[in-house]
């Protein structure tokens, strides 16, 4: 499946709010589990009938519901109707090729990202799509698979670090794309020491295994940038968005990710840049490596015209040429063709072309 674009076969024809997945399953079985906590609570389950969902909704409580495996369109409709989400909510849950954004609705604020990994052994950035649904009181992350990006805000949640377990639900959804757009910086990180290690093998010379290289780092960062653009433009938005979900307390947190956000963008459009520079300098290479074998195969060319003007008027069929009977001619002929050579050999030197 193309890394780009998502192949939308499944949804054509079908009208607006069909639960169609597209995209790639990326696990077996779907999982839903929850944190349900305040200031003093915590009660942390994995939900085996989803009936239970529903109760959430309503409760004074902070909750975060989140479903590992997008591909279950079952589950996600029946979540849907637990928490009376829109249609078009749920077809985008699904739709594993979204662009990231974020949509205001009536009674909640729906949000799509994208998360990303660096896979060291393929060298390869790999993504996945995070849908958010945040409400008065709950919070659903919807994942295509299980992962540990996360892990570290359940850790926050558990032992009651810092302000998450006493703030709204609102900063809890502030926590995950924080720690989104901190995976950005760190992956973008992984990757551009890479490219600044390239450097010095450029400047050693064109090579098919560099070319290979600049190529696929710039692919590497093309695809990164076609995530974290988008997420820039979504931070600005929830940052002027008017809406009751969010509390005037978290707005500085979210102008401070806005500002992170900004620096990952640039980060990436520097390395852009720099792998752009390499390419030109390689292309340089290639040039300069053809231009000196032109160089040496013209002088060559030069040498070999006398040479070639005197063996082709030595060795006609004349019947009466001076030279013929005499006993050294042929040492003669040698003699010449060399001091020809090396006074043109010493010519070109002085000249500097040598």
């Amino acid at each position: 499946m193309a890394r780009f674009l998502k192949k939308n076969k499944a949804s054509l024809h079908r009208s607006p709010g069909s639960v169609v997945f597209v995209g790639s399953q990326k696990m077996d079985q779907a999982r839903v589990t929850v944190m349900d906590y305040d200031h003093g609570n915590l009660r942390e389950l994995e939900l085996q009938d989803l009936a239970e969902g529903g109760r959430f909704k309503k409760t004074d409580t902070a909750t975060w519901i989140n479903v590992d495996g997008v591909h279950d369109t079952d589950l996600i409709m029946e979540i849907g109707r637990s928490f009376e989400l829109h249609p078009l909510i749920l077809e985008d849950i699904v739709h594993t090729g979204q662009r990231p954004k974020v949509e205001e609705y009536d009674d909640c604020i729906f949000l799509v990202v994208k998360m990303l990994r660096f896979d060291q052994d393929q060298e390869q950035v790999v993504g996945e799509q995070l849908s958010m649904v945040l409400g008065p009181n709950f919070l659903l992350t919807f994942q295509e698979q299980p992962g540990d990006t996360f892990e570290p805000v359940r850790e926050r949640i558990r032992r009651q670090k810092g302000r998450i377990r006493g703030a709204g639900i609102d900063y809890l959804a502030y926590a995950l794309l924080d720690t989104v757009v901190d995976n950005y910086i760190f992956i973008i990180e992984q990757l551009g020491e890479k490219v600044e290690e390239l450097e010095e093998e450029v400047l050693l010379g064109p090579s098919q295994a560099v070319l290979a290289k600049i190529i696929r780092y710039k692919r590497e960062m093309n695809y990164i940038r076609k995530s974290v653009r988008p997420f820039r433009e979504l931070t600005q938005q929830l940052s002027f968005l008017d809406s009751e979900l969010i509390s005037d307390k978290t707005d500085p947190f979210l102008k401070d990710m806005q500002g992170l956000a900004l620096q990952s963008v640039e980060i990436v459009d520097t390395y852009r840049e720099m792998l752009f520079d390499y390419l030109n300098i390689y292309n340089t290479g290639v040039s300069n490596k053809l231009n000196e074998i032109m160089k040496v195969l013209t002088i060559f060319s030069a040498i070999f015209i006398p040479l070639t003007f005197i063996a082709g008027v030595y060795g006609t069929n004349f019947e009466y040429f001076p030279e013929l009977h005499y006993k050294y001619s042929y040492f003669v002929f040698w003699a010449v063709l060399l001091l020809v050579a090396v006074v043109m050999i010493r010519f070109f030197k002085r000249r500097g072309w040598l």
